[in-house]
């Protein structure tokens, strides 16, 4: 069947920022909440925004908001140091637009946190719709997201995939009733098992874009 709109997960799907998303995170509990926390940990906090997982968890609440100032500026600062376009990401956005296809994000990033990546990394020109944590009620497994993208993007669900490396997103894709991948093509993802099996599951982006040219 077309596709007619695919949408992505951000962080560990189409940017490789999950590593900086880490360091900001260990670096703003360890000094002011004085705990070292494992990125195993810090996965299990995901799906809020970064301000709710700094706020819903932090011990010493009186540091709260400078926590979420310096977060936001280590993971900027990040975007010059360490991060790199890649490629063959840019290449499928591409091959996608090229096609008529509708593209939209679904994140549970916030809202300013996805505009430091995607401006970073120059993805945004590429969006027809983007979903941060910002903007829903109810963050990923649930598929509100989802349902606000497809309302937005006025596309039909079985004309519609969803993409994304963590099992919320397999579970929020499924529960919008999409058919839903699993990736690990970046070199940092959330998920290495999925608990509900996705429709495929992508370990390079040319072996997606392989399927999205068939299909095209």
């Amino acid at each position: 069947m077309p596709i007619d709109a695919v949408l992505f997960d951000f962080d560990g799907t189409l940017a490789d920022t999950l590593p900086l998303s880490f360091e900001a995170f260990n670096t703003v509990f360890k000094t002011y909440d004085n705990r070292d926390v494992t990125n195993e940990e810090l996965i299990a906090m995901f799906g809020p925004t970064e301000e709710e997982i700094i706020a819903n968890h932090f011990r010493n609440e009186e540091f709260i908001l400078q926590a979420i100032m310096d977060y936001y500026e280590i993971y900027k600062q990040g975007h010059f140091d360490t991060i790199e376009k890649d490629q063959a990401i840019i290449d499928l956005l591409e091959h996608l637009k090229g096609k008529g296809i509708k593209i939209g994000v679904i994140t549970g990033k916030s809202r300013r946190a996805f505009q430091i990546s995607s401006e970073a990394l120059n993805l945004i020109s590429y969006f027809d719709v983007v979903i941060t944590g910002d903007d829903v009620v109810k963050p990923k497994p649930d598929p509100e997201g989802i349902y606000k993208a497809l309302e937005i993007l006025g596309v039909n669900k079985s004309k519609t995939v969803f993409i994304g490396d963590s099992n919320a997103d397999i579970v929020a894709g499924k529960s919008a009733g999409l058919r839903t991948y699993g990736v690990q093509w970046l070199s940092t993802f959330q998920s290495s098992v999925f608990d509900i099996p996705p429709d495929a599951i992508f370990r390079s982006v040319s072996e997606f874009l392989d399927i999205m040219k068939e299909e095209g």
